[in-house]
């Protein structure tokens, strides 16, 4: 079984984190994701909507996600990757280079990105639309 690892916060899941969780399934026959926890996420000062427990049970509800596991910390996708018999690590090419310390141990693939679609857009726009509501007093 040719397993695929994948890490990321995956708030506000959209097509753009869908596609990528595809992809990453393709390349084997079962994904692991590591998720993001609170405190990680705080320690990059970075505040997801929802909570660590809440993502994990909508990625776990992800066709393409066989298993979703805890990232506490950057060092320790080395230990993961030993630990499940990860073969293929997978990020968005937006992360290009960043993890290539761990090719001694697996190939690391790089993708594009969905255009058009991004957390960080998705909470921009929210934040115009009720701005846009108060000052019409709804």
């Amino acid at each position: 079984m040719k397993k695929v690892i994948t890490y990321g916060t995956y708030d506000l899941l959209h097509r753009g984190h869908i596609m990528l969780l595809k992809r990453a399934r393709e390349m084997g026959d079962y994904l692991v994701v590591g998720l993001s926890s609170d405190a990680f996420n705080a320690g990059k000062n970075k505040k997801a909507f929802y909570s660590y427990e809440e993502r994990k049970l909508v990625l776990e509800a992800v066709r393409y996600v066989d298993e979703v596991i805890p990232e506490h910390r950057w060092e320790q996708k080395e230990n993961d990757i030993r630990e499940h018999g990860i073969e293929v690590f997978v990020m968005g090419d937006d992360w290009h280079g960043k993890f290539d310390h761990v090719k001694h141990l697996c190939q690391v693939v790089y993708l594009p990105r969905t255009e058009g679609v991004s957390t960080t857009q998705i909470k921009a726009q929210l934040r115009v639309t009720e701005n846009s509501n108060v000052e019409c007093g709804e």
